[in-house]
């Protein structure tokens, strides 16, 4: 039962009540009975005037509160003659200007959040209270390899490398993680509370090219200096030996002393070639990028070292489409970094085995896998460190100068053994 309707009965009761008495107790004198129907005729009016006075500002909260609850924050009422009623409706008022720009304020903070969270090149995943995947930037996608939609899901359901060492991590410990010795991440885990529930949310910062650039900085300024001062000494203990060589020896000389100098000489320019080596990665010129078919640059740099893997009993397969496959991309550099590909395929077999280049148009994919020695699991993690080599007399070059060409071309790219098969892929994804 309304108040409403509670009050109208009320009033009602009384006012038949009234008549009633007064029909009994006035009957007799028509004046006075006339009277007192004339102030109960009053009585009604002031009762419906009390009673909206009553029920305005309760039909005013009704309908603010209806408002309210449909969060449309746009509704707004005018004074009336009423004092109580205007401060209700002032309070009112200024209640729904606070909370319109509030909303305002809340909405365009979660709009801003959310694009923020889009477009930062950190990547960011956000769990659910059920440790389940609720929120995963684009940047963490590209990361950790999800294609699929990820809602409802685990990040344990998913098979990338860099994974099961995230999930390794304590919380508040932020982490460097070396992913296939080409990639690194600095990831923290931390939680927050939510609702009154923990949620969970990991950042995951890539820092390969910055370290990368950092570290290229770093050598780069070590070898100009070492090549500096080698080829200043080399070049003037040659000139030294040249002129004893020439003039210094007469007919009956020892020529063991002579070919000494000799073999120090040549000892000098293998010094020289070493260096130039080193120095090849610090001028590696930035990509002259146009269209080009990488189907063919593949055929070329196969056929080029057929002739080399023949006499060592290696047999190289070329399986690729005959049609062309455009890229985008420096042809000079990049037959330089497929040459190099082959060549330690070729060191890595050493004698009597196989080689396989593949390209595939969809996504644009080639491979140049072996089956050679394979790379050991302890120093998987380490083979594109500069200067790393398992060679004997390697300089730790050849790879460094292939990522850095890669890397240049924006490519995915990877180098491991399958445990399996034991054949050694070096897969280049465009």
């Amino acid at each position: 039962m309304s108040l409403r309707f509670k009050y109208i009965l009320f009033i009602l009761i009384i006012h038949i009540v009234l008549i009633l008495v007064i029909y009994q107790l006035l009957e007799d004198n028509k004046w006075l009975f006339l009277g007192s129907e004339i102030l109960v005729v009053i009585s009604l009016y002031l009762s419906y005037e009390l009673y909206k006075g009553f029920i305005k500002p309760i039909q005013l909260m009704q309908s603010g509160v209806d408002a309210i609850a449909d969060a449309d924050f746009s509704i707004k009422y005018t004074k009336t003659g009423s004092v109580e009623i205007n401060n209700l409706i002032e309070t009112y008022n200024q209640m729904i200007d606070q909370l319109r720009e509030e909303r305002t304020l809340m909405t365009g903070q979660s709009y801003f959040l959310k694009n923020l969270i889009e477009v930062t090149p950190l990547g960011i995943i956000i769990m659910d209270y059920d440790g389940k995947l609720s929120n995963v930037n684009p940047s963490a996608t590209k990361m950790l390899g999800i294609k699929d939609n990820w809602n409802d899901k685990r990040l344990d359901q998913y098979t990338n490398d860099l994974i099961p060492r995230i999930l390794d991590i304590e919380n508040d410990s932020p982490t460097l993680i070396e992913v296939n010795g080409i990639d690194k991440y600095k990831v923290q885990i931390n939680e927050v509370v939510h609702q009154g529930f923990k949620r969970k949310f990991i950042l995951i910062d890539d820092l390969s090219t910055e370290m990368l650039k950092t570290q290229k900085d770093a050598f780069g300024k070590i070898i100009r200096m070492m090549a500096h001062e080698v080829n200043n000494s080399m070049g003037a203990v040659n000139s030294i030996i040249d002129t004893v060589v020439e003039y210094g020896f007469d007919e009956n000389s020892d020529p063991l002393l002579k070919e000494s100098l000799q073999i120090a000489r040549d000892r000098n320019l293998g010094l020289g070639k070493f260096m130039a080596n080193y120095a090849s990665i610090l001028r590696l010129p930035e990509p002259q990028l146009q269209k080009m078919d990488i189907a063919s640059i593949l055929k070329k740099s196969g056929q080029l070292f057929m002739a080399r893997a023949k006499e060592l009993d290696i047999s190289i397969e070329l399986d690729i489409p005959n049609h062309p496959i455009t890229i985008t991309g420096d042809k000079v550099l990049l037959e330089q970094a497929i040459s190099n590909m082959i060549k330690n395929a070729i060191e890595s077999i050493h004698n009597d085995g196989d080689i396989k280049i593949t390209c595939t148009e969809y996504p644009t994919t080639f491979t140049i896998a072996d089956n050679g020695e394979g790379i050991p699991d302890k120093i998987a993690h380490k083979i594109f460190t500069p200067f790393f080599s398992t060679k004997p007399t390697g300089q730790g070059v050849g790879l460094m100068l292939i990522r850095d060409i890669l890397t240049s071309h924006k490519t995915d790219f990877t180098l491991q053994t399958d445990p399996n098969t034991k054949w050694t892929e070096f897969k280049v994804i465009f």
